[in-house]
């Protein structure tokens, strides 16, 4: 019985099922780097492509991730408003640094290196955490959830024909739902629809009476 038991095993044991699924949250988080100039560039951004049970396992891993970035925004934004701004190291940083504001800074921002910690324990990848601060946390900052989605691919994997998956953030390759609409007839069109059916509608009756006329009544004898 599999009671307690939650989640997939994925042929491994546990410690190489923790390391398989921080690799695959972290190469996913890492295909949105800037890398024109990097030899191992990624095909395409914020997509990766692996089996179906692994994307199923690491999108809870992934979007907790995001998560903790996108609630620390608040946190960053007044530790942001109470920094001095000057280069570490000048005087005007120095005195900043001895007085009361930097007490206050410190508060602010000291739930924003939590999170960063709490992050970093999660992927283990240094540049994956940043990406995730940066670029991610603001992008799904109004978003309470659901950031990424998992297309199914119709080809098996070769090998093993296992079912393969895409893994990929939402809001970039979205599809747009367009309502049909009604065609859109002329004015000059529909009046002149209108008068040729009134034209019919007034000629039916005279046609009728003298399709009638030409043929003999049913009353009248037939001559032999």
């Amino acid at each position: 019985m599999r009671h307690r038991n939650k989640g997939r095993k994925l042929g491994r044991n546990p410690s190489h099922q923790r390391a398989l699924l921080r690799n695959l949250a972290s190469a996913l988080i890492l295909t949105e780097r800037d890398a024109e100039h990097d030899e191992n560039a990624p095909k395409v951004k914020g997509r990766i492509v692996t089996t179906l049970p692994k994307a199923k396992e690491v999108r809870p891993l992934v979007e907790k991730c995001i998560t903790i970035a996108r609630k620390s925004l608040p946190h960053q934004e007044a530790a942001e408003r109470l920094d001095c701004g000057a280069e570490r190291g000048s005087d005007t940083w120095r005195a900043w640094r001895n007085s009361p504001e930097w007490q206050s800074w410190n508060q602010a921002v000291a739930p924003v290196v939590a999170a960063r910690r709490r992050a970093l324990k999660l992927l283990g990848d240094k540049k994956a955490v940043e990406i995730l601060f940066e670029e991610l946390g603001p992008r799904f900052a109004d978003r309470p959830g659901g950031y990424t989605r998992i297309l199914k691919l119709a080809t098996p994997r070769l090998g093993d024909a296992g079912p393969q998956a895409i893994l990929e953030f939402v809001g970039v390759r979205d599809r747009v739902r367009e309502k049909s609409q009604r065609p859109v007839f002329d004015e000059e069109t529909v009046a002149d629809e209108d008068v040729t059916n009134e034209e019919a509608a007034g000629e039916s009756p005279d046609t009728v009476d003298e399709a009638a006329g030409d043929q003999p009544s049913s009353d009248e004898p037939e001559q032999q």
